[in-house]
């Protein structure tokens, strides 16, 4: 498998919730769009310092992260990440990386938007093109 790579698009989840309660338009939401790399062995959201400030989102906490070259890391976790990607969204918490200038796209926010990787095709897809499917035990 190739490395597979996706324009989307992130907005602060405070102005989507702003604009639902009539306190801010739909034209004043901070968002981006940016391109991220599907990475199906990380767990988390992770972006770039320079597109948390641009629009905005909080810092929640510290995360301890761990790098494919068994080094770690002290990190600052933000909230309030709204993801759009193929048609679908959902609000997630991400890992801010002060010098990456593309967004990962971990396993816990494929699975939220239900997407899966077509191997042979080397592109993101949703797994029902019509539904995000649930497995409930």
């Amino acid at each position: 498998m190739g490395r597979v790579i996706v324009t989307f698009e992130l907005m602060n989840y405070s102005d989507v919730n702003a604009v639902g309660e009539g306190r801010l338009t739909p034209d004043k939401i901070r968002r981006v769009s940016l391109q991220g790399v599907i990475d199906t062995g990380a767990t988390r959201l992770v972006l770039p310092k320079s597109v948390v400030d641009a629009i905005g989102l909080p810092v929640s906490g510290r995360a301890t992260v761990h790098y494919g070259d068994r080094s770690s890391q002290k990190r600052d976790m933000v909230n309030n990440a709204f993801v759009q990607l193929l048609g679908r969204g959902s609000v997630f918490n991400a890992i801010v990386e002060p010098n990456r200038t593309d967004a990962l796209i971990g396993a816990i926010v494929m699975e939220d938007l239900d997407l899966i990787v077509d191997c042979g095709k080397n592109e993101l897809v949703p797994r029902d093109p019509t539904t995000i499917t649930s497995e409930i035990e």
